[in-house]
């Protein structure tokens, strides 16, 4: 089969890597193609576009480049229906996706998943309408969806949530504090870390008040966790302060070394609740 898939910032590259994997077992001879990451690009498929030409988020940021997202959008639209996959599959990023749906809803026979719902129960609620008529199956990651849904009369099947999975095989998980803190050059003092989310603008807005509240903590270092698609020119800044240090592609080993996060809303939120570090929000 043909799959086509849209995702719009990190955690959806990382969960559309592992499904596409898991589709790869099911099907070996499936085709992807995708808007999307480097881990998914690593299983295989051709990428159109990369997440961080998706990722604009605030109103004045997608004001600014709302050429570029409409002609990410029209460029979406008329891959799809060139391509003609067996079936599009969105995960989560609901400004985009729901366009992309409503569109191969009207104009192709092609069925549309959805894999990780939106979070319209926290807000956006009435974006439930457009779920009903443009999406043919919705797959939740959070158990109580199921029942959120079926108050809005749609059905939709809990397949679990793959951050636990994701956590369940990480590598390094008996690491220790000692061979951590070596390898990535850090200090011996206890570690607070800093996870300022994935999009430039999360960061910009988030990164600098994070260090503001947690400096005040001598005896501690701070260790920002670098997000995937973020250049390291973004964090160069905040690097200024000796006391502040970065370190990239360690998320879950960071946060497992730390003793207390300061984590910007979203899937990170979760994953460190999981590893059972005290967080701020």
């Amino acid at each position: 089969m043909k799959y086509y898939l849209i995702v719009g910032e990190a955690s959806g590259d990382l969960h559309a890597s592992h499904l596409m994997s898991a589709l790869k077992t099911a099907d070996p001879q499936a085709d992807f193609r995708f808007f999307g990451g480097d881990l998914m690009a690593a299983v295989g498929g051709k990428m159109v576009k990369h997440y961080k030409e998706l990722a604009y988020m605030g109103v004045i940021p997608v004001l600014l480049h709302l050429p570029t997202i409409f002609a990410n959008m029209k460029r979406c639209k008329e891959d799809i229906v060139a391509w003609s996959p067996d079936v599009v599959i969105l995960v989560d990023y609901p400004g985009f996706n729901l366009d992309i749906a409503k569109f191969v809803h009207a104009k192709t026979k092609i069925p549309v998943y959805y894999y990780i719902s939106p979070k319209i129960w926290a807000w956006k609620e009435w974006r439930v309408k457009s779920i009903r008529r443009y999406v043919d199956r919705l797959y939740s990651i959070l158990p109580f969806e199921v029942s959120f849904y079926a108050k809005h009369d749609y059905t939709v099947e809990y397949v679990g949530n793959p951050t636990v999975d994701e956590l369940a095989v990480r590598p390094y998980a008996d690491e220790s504090f000692e061979d951590f803190t070596a390898e990535c050059g850090l200090g011996k003092k206890p570690i607070i870390a800093l996870l300022a989310g994935s999009r430039v603008a999360e960061i910009d807005h988030n990164l600098p008040l994070m260090i503001e509240a947690a400096k005040t903590f001598h005896d501690y270092q701070l260790v920002i966790a670098g997000a995937p698609g973020i250049s390291p020119d973004q964090y160069a800044p905040y690097l200024q302060d000796r006391s502040v240090k970065v370190v990239w592609g360690k998320t879950y080993r960071l946060l497992q070394q730390s003793r207390v996060a300061l984590v910007t809303s979203g899937t990170a939120t979760l994953e460190t609740a999981l590893l059972r570090v005290p967080q701020v929000v």
